[in-house]
């Protein structure tokens, strides 16, 4: 759904908006605040940490609107596969809808693509819809066909373009991935979300979905823009 003008009356941008609950520091009460503003929204996802999913579903209560994800070997996935495979079961068991992975990037970098693509397999294979963050702005450009050609083959549904470290996300990112991924599998994007005009142009350029620590500023920023009904 294209944002070119603010002036559609019908336009609702909390259904591109994942929350990210990823701060370590944050204490169960600010996260109650974030669960509740995600129900109020009615945003598509809240994206947290494993230790935050048992209370992020309790908060969440019965909401279908928003899908609670959990994050596997975040932020740098350098633990062993069969560490992530626990970790996604663990996610499954307390309520997770969705699981956002980070793989295994020396298999990528050592050119054991199999290795790689084999670990996702097995995540995905939980039955959760499984995304996984790329940090596509890092990987050498020869390497991320091969992790997105990858992830696809082991039934990823989607592709993340940044765990959070570093550079923000651009258009021309967006645009590159769908060039490579060919509508696929769905466009996270996330990076150095911070405000509404970021968020718009990520869209029009693309992204299926919105990762970001602003939601609720991104969204009362679009709602103040919306003309009177």
């Amino acid at each position: 759904m294209p944002y070119d003008s603010l002036n559609d009356p019908n336009s609702d941008i909390s259904s591109f908006i994942h929350q990210a609950a990823l701060d370590p520091y944050l204490d169960l009460n600010s996260l109650n605040i974030l669960c509740d503003a995600c129900n109020h929204f009615n945003f598509s996802g809240l994206c947290t940490n494993l230790i935050r999913i048992p209370a992020a579903r309790k908060r969440l209560g019965k909401n279908k609107s928003t899908k609670l994800i959990a994050v596997i070997a975040f932020p740098f996935g350098d633990i062993p596969a069969e560490f992530k495979k626990a970790e996604a079961e663990w996610a499954a068991e307390y309520g997770a809808d969705e699981l956002d992975v980070v793989p295994n990037f020396l298999d990528l970098q050592e050119g054991a693509i199999e290795s790689f693509a084999e670990e996702l397999a097995e995540i995905s294979s939980k039955g959760l819809p499984t995304r996984v963050i790329l940090n596509t702005m890092k990987l050498p450009r020869d390497k991320l066909p091969l992790a997105i050609e990858a992830c696809i083959d082991a039934g990823a549904r989607g592709i993340q373009t940044s765990n959070g470290f570093g550079s923000a996300v651009t258009h021309s990112h967006i645009y590159e991935l769908l060039s490579l991924t060919k509508n696929r599998c769905s466009i996270k994007a996330a990076g150095g979300i911070k405000a509404l005009p970021q968020a718009l142009e990520l869209i029009n350029a693309g992204a299926s979905s919105i990762g970001t620590t602003f939601g609720i500023e991104i969204t009362k920023q679009f709602k103040n823009h919306m003309p009177l009904k």
